[in-house]
């Protein structure tokens, strides 16, 4: 595929995982994971602390590696087929991740862990979507 369309789309796929990650993880769910924290306190950064460069710049990479794997080794092409390769990175990824912290930090509790890795599956599986979308664009 296209390198050019394959940028293109984890650049718009960067966009969405950004927006939707604000929507949950800073807006709508911020107290319930404020709650379900585990006994480290102050490694959470609130809205002034925010690092937005690496924010912006780790949602980018995101946003870029599904776009790679779909548009060079997956050939996904369409929302639904992105929707389900996007859950299963999000599912997968968010598992190792969060069971690893869990496993060897006091970040979170696993309630926490829980919420985690089914937010992430959600959100990825959306990210996937657009970004089939955008590498099926002028098939």
């Amino acid at each position: 595929m296209d390198t050019n369309k394959i940028l293109l789309a984890g650049l718009v796929g960067a966009v969405a995982a950004f927006i939707l990650g604000f929507l949950s993880y800073g807006l709508l769910l911020t107290d319930f994971f404020e709650a379900n924290s585990g006994s480290a306190t102050g490694v959470a950064r609130g809205d002034k602390d925010m690092l937005w460069i690496p924010m912006v710049l780790g949602h980018l990479a995101w946003g870029l590696f599904i776009a790679w794997v779909f548009g060079k080794w997956a050939s996904i092409s369409t929302f639904a087929g992105g929707v389900r390769g996007g859950a299963i990175i999000g599912l997968l990824v968010a598992l190792a991740f969060d069971l690893i912290n869990y496993g060897s930090t006091n970040l979170m509790n696993l309630t926490a862990v829980i919420a985690d890795v089914v937010l992430m599956t959600v959100v990825t599986a959306i990210v996937g979507g657009v970004v089939g979308v955008m590498l099926g664009r002028g098939k």
